[in-house]
């Protein structure tokens, strides 16, 4: 999934508020709670929020980084230049509440 990597403080607007899904003790997932499209992925301790690229329009992004590297398929690869991290990587560093070092 390409996704932009929104930082804290994200709010949502619409009709319903997105539903949740507490997939770890440090994570949850939010879609509609219509259609059940994939809203966002949370990292409750730091706060960060990470959305797909898709749901904005009209927007560009450059990748910057190719996460949870070592779970991707052998056939998939990006030609970019990118840093690599890995799913333990990821965790360590997005895991950490802000201001805890």
């Amino acid at each position: 999934m390409f996704a932009v990597h929104c930082g804290p403080g994200v709010a949502f607007s619409g009709q319903q508020p997105p539903a949740t899904y507490r997939s770890s003790e440090w994570a949850e997932r939010g879609f509609c709670p219509t259609c059940g499209t994939h809203l966002f992925y949370h990292l409750l301790p730091s706060d960060e929020y990470i959305l797909p690229a898709g749901l904005f329009h009209e927007q560009s992004f450059d990748v910057a980084n190719q996460i949870f590297f070592d779970e991707k398929p052998e056939y998939y690869e990006l030609a970019n230049d990118t840093p690599k991290l890995t799913g333990e990587q990821v965790f360590a560093q997005f895991t950490q509440p802000q201001g805890d070092g």
